[in-house]
């Protein structure tokens, strides 16, 4: 799939994953993409109009969802989800547990619009624990790209690979993080700056939020490592751990709730090393919702913003 489109500096996920599809079929895979209603949602209308006898519709039936593209994964088709992050990790629970990820059968699903994107709607449609729950389940690859460019090369990653895989998209088009020669590689530490003081560990969108704390704790004489965690299941725990030791404190941010997502992963390595560093793990926090309301006032209210981010470094460091 190496023709490819590049992604625009500033680029939709959703829209990336779709010239993917497209990219996979002009190529020869036998990709389906199943939907539960959500064709706008995924903007999969592009695909439709190139391949519309590939496109499976469910209706609003999640469950039906999961369980035709687990069908059709163990048929030999090469079968992807596509819709909201929420209503795929909650409603269809039990099939993605039983139907795709304990018969390991060859489905990509797409969680869309997760975190807080759909703002306003509140808890019904925020997916703060995804992570979590496909955390627990076994037999599932687990993604969250943080960019244009590193979600076009996870989604070809998973379409290659043969078995469960989720992949975490963020729902607002996000800047280009990554240069051009960039090569993502399943399991691999992405370590976008380096620094000996602090490192900020962040998971999908809100790694845009962890590099801009960086920018301005440099100014103020903090060096500072930002680690993108966008591989969540593989992982090389061991070389997490190697890039933690740098540094003398340690945040995670998540735009997802503390336990189970990165947060999680980070103070489990630790503590399993023994590595003696402060941590703050910002995000959801136990037992709260996700605020309804715009982006940005959320997210400045979780502290999972630039400015959150920035104030629990300089409160580790102090």
């Amino acid at each position: 799939m190496s023709d490819t489109t590049t992604p625009a500096p500033e680029a939709h996920l959703a829209t990336v994953m779709v010239d993917a599809f497209i990219a996979a079929v002009q190529a020869g895979v036998d990709l389906i993409p199943v939907v539960s209603d959500s064709t706008s949602t995924a903007k999969i209308g592009p695909f439709v109009k190139l391949f519309p006898e590939r496109l499976i519709n469910v209706g609003i039936a999640e469950q039906s969802l999961v369980g035709v593209a687990a069908g059709l994964g163990l048929a030999g088709k090469v079968a992807v989800t596509c819709n909201a992050a929420p209503f795929l990790i909650s409603r269809a629970n039990e099939q993605v547990k039983v139907d795709v990820c304990y018969n390991r059968s060859n489905v990509k699903m797409f969680g869309l619009n997760a975190g807080a994107s759909y703002g306003p709607l509140a808890s019904t449609h925020h997916s703060i624990d995804d992570i979590s729950v496909m955390r627990g389940f076994g037999n599932v690859h687990i993604f969250a790209p943080s960019d244009g460019e590193e979600c076009r090369q996870i989604v070809e990653h998973a379409l290659a690979y043969d078995g469960p895989v989720y992949i975490r998209l963020d729902g607002k088009p996000l800047p280009t993080l990554h240069a051009s020669d960039y090569k993502f590689k399943a399991g691999h530490v992405d370590i976008l700056t380096h620094g000996h003081d602090v490192s900020i560990v962040a998971l999908g969108s809100v790694v845009h939020e962890a590099v801009a704390a960086a920018e301005e704790l440099t100014k103020e004489g903090i060096s500072v490592q930002v680690i993108n965690l966008s591989s969540i299941r593989p992982l090389q725990r061991d070389a997490l751990l190697h890039a933690l030791c740098a540094t003398r404190a340690v945040v995670s941010v998540e735009e997802h709730n503390v336990n189970g997502g990165v947060g999680s992963i980070v103070a489990e390595v630790m503590a399993e090393a023994g590595l003696g560093r402060a941590l703050i793990r910002l995000g959801i926090q136990d037992g709260e919702y996700a605020s309804a309301g715009g982006r940005a006032p959320t997210r400045a209210k979780h502290q999972i913003d630039a400015a959150g981010i920035k104030a629990a470094a300089i409160a580790l460091l102090s």
